[in-house]
């Protein structure tokens, strides 16, 4: 039996994308036959790299190759010449309503946000607000996949990124057996941030208790934060911040016994490898973005008579996330880590 020829208009954030892996999940075992296209930004591509549920993925470069009118022209173009039967626009905005429409697909399905009720074949109801991101994206998938009781992120780390990771690893001095935690100090905005220094603190409490290295993980642009980090701690820390792409930082935490990261796309990464995660949030509601599904994971967050969440990325108080101790992230650790 010949499925449906299925595109799915990806979220742009990382996190976001792996929230979208239970649905993308739950497309598939409705339609087993089908053919799933992603359309995704460039910077996210890999998180469905590898996923068995996904016959292709479709780069939207938006600021490159796909910039301008003639740019979004010549993606239009190539995504009608695939003869699309059904679109899922999982983003929000109008425009990716719009290039749903352009597609040529009779079924489009969305939430009705920003006026595209017209673009859309279905407009599926929005769920309560506070809703967990996993959930509402899995809402548009229909009543069955919504009521899934256990759904899970899924991100695939192949063998060639592990094996990357062991030389890395120890032509940097930490060997097959040797005992690592990982630190996520990043953020894609700053009061997402727990404080360096408390990271370097913490990691040197656990570094003592339980005889392990430290390692401090992020992207190039996050690689003076973790040097800074490293020069605060007493013990040595290796900075790969710059050094890995997001499978190699999945077979990095993998590797490691514990993951303590704020809310970023790299903590659910962890998360979806299987590892122990502790998660701080802040500024951020654990309820709509924190970890989920199955997993090894604690969430720390701040109790502060502040309106959460909040999305003022202009703060410079932070004082949600200095109000997360190092002692209660550490007596969180030992307890995962028990």
């Amino acid at each position: 039996m010949i499925g449906k020829r299925i595109l799915i208009i990806e979220v742009n954030w990382l996190g976001d994308v792996l929230f979208s892996t239970p649905f993308i999940r739950a497309v598939r075992d409705a339609d087993p036959n089908g053919y799933i296209a992603c359309l995704v930004h460039p910077r996210c591509k890999e998180i469905l790299e590898d996923n068995p549920a996904i016959n292709e993925i479709i780069s939207y470069d938006e600021g490159g190759l796909h910039r301008g009118v003639f740019g979004k022209l010549k993606l239009i173009l190539s995504l009608r010449r695939k003869h699309f039967d059904t679109v899922y626009i999982l983003h929000r905005s109008f425009t990716k309503a719009f290039i749903g429409l352009l597609t040529g697909a009779r079924a489009r399905i969305g939430y009705p946000t920003k006026g595209r009720e017209r673009l859309l074949t279905i407009a599926v109801d929005e769920p309560d607000v506070g809703t967990h991101s996993v959930r509402y994206f899995l809402n548009l998938a229909g009543e069955p996949a919504a009521a899934a009781k256990e759904p899970a992120y899924e991100f695939f780390v192949n063998d060639a990124d592990r094996r990357y990771i062991k030389d890395y690893l120890s032509v940097r001095g930490i060997a097959s057996d040797d005992k690592f935690i990982a630190l996520c100090p990043g953020g894609n905005w700053g009061p997402k941030r727990w404080p360096k220094e408390s990271f370097a603190a913490l990691a040197d409490m656990l570094a003592q208790k339980y005889n392990a290295k430290v390692v401090i993980t992020g992207g190039t642009r996050e690689k003076e934060l973790a040097e800074s980090i490293g020069s605060m701690m007493k013990q040595s820390a290796l900075v790969t911040c710059g050094d890995t792409n997001l499978k190699q930082l999945g077979a990095i935490f993998e590797r490691s016994c514990l993951v303590v990261a704020n809310d970023t796309g790299s903590m659910h990464i962890a998360v979806a490898t299987g590892t122990k995660v502790i998660a701080l949030f802040g500024p951020t509601s654990p309820e709509i973005t924190g970890p989920y599904g199955t997993g090894n994971y604690r969430v720390v967050k701040s109790l502060i008579e502040c309106d959460i969440p909040c999305y003022d990325v202009t703060c410079r108080d932070n004082r949600c996330m200095k109000a997360i101790s190092v002692e209660e992230v550490f007596k969180e650790a030992v307890g995962i880590l028990s």
